[in-house]
C-alpha cells in the first residue's frame, strides 16, 4: 500500500467515535479480543453475547463514549445480517430440502456405487464437497457420517481413509466457497466480488481438499488405525421415504446457484459495460439473493415433490431448517458489530498507518490474524469476521483479484488447527469415537493443512493476478 493511498483513504475516512492513540486503541483491540476469547473458552459463553461485551469492553478501553459504541455495534449488526442473513437463511433451507427429500442420499450412493477400493477415498471428498455447496459444516457432519461409518465398516476400509476426505470437502466448503456464512461475511466487510471470490475459492479449494483429503488420509490412517463405532450409525432420512429424487435434477438444483453466480462474473468480465442489456440481466440473476432464492425455487420441484411432499410439509421444512440458523445469524451479526466498532474507533486506520511501513504482505498479515483468533476463540466464523474487520482497510486499494484473494487469505486462516475450543473437534470424536490424541492427530493435523495449503495457493495467485 503506498503513502499516497493511505493519505487519500484518511481523507476519506470518517470521524472517529474515540481520539485514542495507537497504543491505546491497540491495547483496546487486544483487551476486547481477549474478553471475546475468555468468555467463550474459560465461562463458556454463547458466542454472540461474547462478541457483543467484547465490543463493549473494546469501546471503552479505547475511550469512546458508551452510546457510540453502541450505536456503531448496532449498526454494523444490522448492516452485516441485512447484508448476508437472507443468504445464510435460504442456504438454510435448501440444505434442508436436499436433507430431508433424501436427495443428498441419492447424490451419495450414485456416486458409491460407480467407486470402490482406491477411488473410494476420492468418491466421498467429491461426495463431501458436492453436499457441502448448500450446507452449513455442521448439517453435512451429521448427513454424511451416516455413509462414512457405513460405507469403512461394509467395505473394511479404514475409518481415516473414508472419514478424512469427507471432512476436508466439508471444511474447505465451509471456510473457503461461498455461500457459506463465513467467506459471505468477508465478502461484505472488505467489498470483494463475489463472482470472483467463488471463482478463485474454487480454484483454491481443489488442491487443497486433494492434498488434505486423499493424500492425507493415507498417513491419518497409519497414525490413527481405529474401525469404525457401529453404536454411532444413525438412520438415514431416505430409509423412511418411499421414493426420493433423482440425482441428475438433485446435481443441477445444488449447483444451480454457483452456475449463476459464476456466470454473473464472467459477463462482468467480458462485456465490462454497467449499461449493457446482458450485463444488467446477469447482474440480477447472477445475485447472490436470486441465485439461492432461485435454487430454493426450483428445488421445490426438483426435490420435494417427487420425494412425494405436498404442499402441507414445505411450510413445516422451512421453519425446521430456519430455527438452527438463529444462533448463526446472531454470531455473524454481533461479529459485524465488532467490525463496525473497530473502524469506527480508528482501529481499521491505525492498522493502515503501521501497515504502511511493513514488510509483510497484506494477505499474509490477514492469514496471521485470522490464525491467532482461530487459535483462541475456536470458532471459525468468529475468526472471520474479526479478521475481516481489522483488515478491512487493507482492501481500499486492492484490485479486485486481491480483494478477493484478502477474503480466501481470512478464511484458509480461520480454519487453523481445531482443538478443545472447537466444537467442531468433539463433533468428530464422538462420531469416530476417536480420543482426544487421535482426534488431533487426524481432525486439527487436516485442518492445518487446509489451512496452511489454502493459504499458500492464496500467496502464490496473488503473484501472477
Amino acid at each position: 500500500m503506498t503513502r499516497l493511498s493511505v493519505e487519500m483513504l484518511a481523507a476519506d475516512a470518517p470521524e472517529p467515535i474515540t481520539s485514542a492513540g495507537h497504543a491505546q486503541l491497540g491495547i483496546a483491540v487486544l483487551v476486547g479480543i481477549a474478553v471475546i476469547v475468555l468468555l467463550i473458552t474459560k465461562f463458556k459463553l454463547h458466542a454472540f453475547l461474547s462478541l457483543t461485551l467484547g465490543t463493549l469492553v473494546l469501546g471503552a478501553v479505547a475511550g469512546a463514549p458508551l452510546d457510540k459504541a453502541i450505536l456503531s455495534f448496532t449498526t454494523g449488526l444490522g448492516t452485516t445480517v441485512a447484508g448476508v442473513g437472507v443468504l445464510i437463511a435460504l442456504g438454510a433451507i435448501l440444505g434442508k430440502m436436499l436433507a430431508d427429500s433424501g436427495g443428498a442420499d441419492q447424490i451419495v450412493d450414485t456416486i458409491l456405487a460407480k467407486a470402490g477400493g482406491r477411488s473410494m477415498p476420492w468418491a466421498m471428498v467429491l461426495i463431501a464437497s458436492v453436499i457441502g455447496l448448500p450446507l452449513f459444516f455442521e448439517v453435512g457432519v451429521v448427513l454424511l457420517i451416516p455413509v462414512v461409518l457405513m460405507v469403512a465398516r461394509r467395505g473394511n476400509y479404514s475409518l481415516m481413509r473414508i472419514g478424512i476426505p469427507a471432512l476436508a470437502g466439508l471444511s474447505v466448503m465451509h471456510g473457503l466457497v461461498p455461500p457459506h456464512p463465513g467467506p459471505l461475511v468477508a465478502i461484505d466487510a472488505v467489498q470483494a466480488n463475489l463472482g470472483v471470490t467463488l471463482a478463485l475459492g474454487v480454484l483454491v479449494a481443489i488442491p487443497t481438499v486433494i492434498v488434505a483429503g486423499p493424500l492425507f488420509s493415507k498417513v491419518a490412517a497409519r497414525w490413527v488405525d481405529v474401525p469404525a463405532p457401529d453404536r454411532m450409525i444413525p438412520q438415514r432420512a431416505s430409509e423412511e421415504l418411499e421414493k426420493r429424487p433423482a440425482f441428475g435434477p438433485t446435481l443441477a438444483t445444488i449447483l444451480l446457484p454457483v452456475v449463476l453466480m459464476l456466470s454473473k462474473a464472467l459477463v462482468d468480465i467480458v462485456i465490462d459495460d454497467p449499461e449493457h442489456t446482458v450485463q444488467r440481466v446477469f447482474d440480477v440473476v447472477g445475485s447472490p439473493l436470486i441465485a439461492l432464492l432461485a435454487s430454493v425455487l426450483v428445488g421445490i420441484f426438483t426435490l420435494l415433490r417427487p420425494a412425494g411432499f405436498g404442499k402441507d410439509r414445505l411450510t413445516p421444512l422451512v421453519e425446521r431448517g430456519l430455527a438452527p440458523i438463529a444462533g448463526i445469524l446472531l454470531i455473524v451479526g454481533a461479529g459485524g458489530g465488532f467490525k463496525q466498532t473497530l473502524i469506527d474507533s480508528g482501529v481499521g486506520q491505525m492498522v493502515l498507518d503501521i501497515s504502511k511501513d511493513w514488510s509483510i504482505p497484506a494477505l499474509l498479515l490477514a492469514w496471521l490474524i485470522a490464525v491467532a483468533i482461530r487459535l483462541a476463540t475456536g470458532s471459525a466464523t468468529v475468526a472471520t469476521v474479526s479478521a475481516a474487520g481489522l483488515v478491512a482497510p487493507l482492501a481500499a486499494d486492492m484490485s479486485t483479484a486481491h480483494t478477493a484473494l484478502l477474503v480466501l487469505a481470512i478464511g484458509a486462516g480461520s480454519l487453523f488447527f481445531s482443538h478443545v475450543n472447537d466444537a467442531g473437534f468433539w463433533l468428530v470424536k464422538e462420531y469416530f469415537g476417536l480420543s482426544v490424541g487421535q482426534t488431533v492427530k487426524s481432525w486439527s493435523i487436516m485442518e492445518t493443512i487446509i489451512s496452511v495449503v489454502g493459504g499458500g495457493l492464496v500467496l502464490l495467485l496473488s503473484l501472477v493476478l
